[in-house]
């Protein structure tokens, strides 16, 4: 497909199907990379005219879907952000537990979990925390790439996906194959992957930790402000949420508090004066 490009009607039909599925909204600014994503998965389908793509994507959803996996950027690593992670075990686990019963569960969700690299470094960071049991971690881990979440349930990753892993944790919590970590059993128990789409109502109530990380930058302003609001509904009063480096609710009408907590910004409720 030489010089491949798409009219300005085609480019908002297949603009407007995406954002109505998935939340993901394109514009003049990224349309070359939906361009770009639609003429290889034409090649790969052997379709070659543009209506007759359209038509087979709106009728096939797990076509559609697999689509969507190509035009969302699924690169992460274990302990991405590190500071995250830190101020998570050092400080907010601690003060969360602090007004819990010891049997109370620890109920984080990782939305938009990806291959599962954020998920499983939560876990391990849960069970490094003192006064965590595994018996008392809940993590829920979803995402709108079917792909993506078959990966994080084989938990399977290559050593460059390690490379912020130390070596106690990888003999701690991975087996070593080939050239390999396979992720040990009583580490994937302590999370459930599922498929969600934002669009639609969270599929869990009284989480104390949300990270969305590096999610949102694929919505428009409006799309972002509903899916942190439904974020305040779920959250426990004393909860989180953590959003990528890049992202920010500066400026947005939502209910969240702005928290600089050694040098990461993390959101809490607004509960009122």
């Amino acid at each position: 497909m030489q010089n491949f490009s798409i009219s300005e009607k085609d480019f908002l039909s297949f603009k407007t199907l995406i954002y109505e599925e998935s939340g993901i909204c394109f514009n003049a600014v990224n349309r070359v990379i939906l361009e770009s994503k639609i003429e290889s998965a034409m090649i790969k389908a052997n379709i070659d005219n543009i209506l007759d793509f359209y038509c087979f994507l709106s009728e096939n959803r797990d076509s559609f879907f697999r689509f969507i996996d190509s035009i969302t950027t699924n690169l992460t690593k274990f302990f991405r952000a590190k500071k995250h992670f830190e101020i998570l075990q050092n400080k907010i686990i601690p003060k969360i537990l602090l007004n819990r019963q010891a049997s109370s569960c620890l109920k984080i969700w990782s939305a938009g979990c990806s291959t599962g690299e954020e998920a499983y470094s939560l876990a391990i960071t849960c069970l490094e925390t003192a006064g965590v049991n595994i018996e008392n971690i809940q993590i829920f881990a979803s995402d709108i790439s079917l792909e993506s979440l078959t990966g994080a349930k084989e938990g399977k990753y290559s050593a460059y996906k390690l490379a912020e892993v130390s070596p106690y944790y990888l003999s701690k919590y991975f087996d070593k194959e080939g050239g390999y970590y396979i992720v040990k059993d009583f580490l994937r128990k302590c999370i459930v992957f599922d498929y969600h789409n934002l669009k639609n109502t969270p599929p869990h109530r009284n989480i104390d930790i949300i990270f969305c990380r590096n999610v949102l930058i694929y919505f428009d302003i409006e799309f972002q402000k509903l899916t942190v609001n439904k974020f305040c509904d779920i959250l426990t009063n004393d909860g989180y949420l953590f959003l990528g480096n890049s992202e920010s609710l500066f400026g947005m009408d939502t209910r969240f508090n702005f928290n600089n907590i050694d040098g990461a910004i993390v959101y809490t409720k607004y509960l009122g004066d």
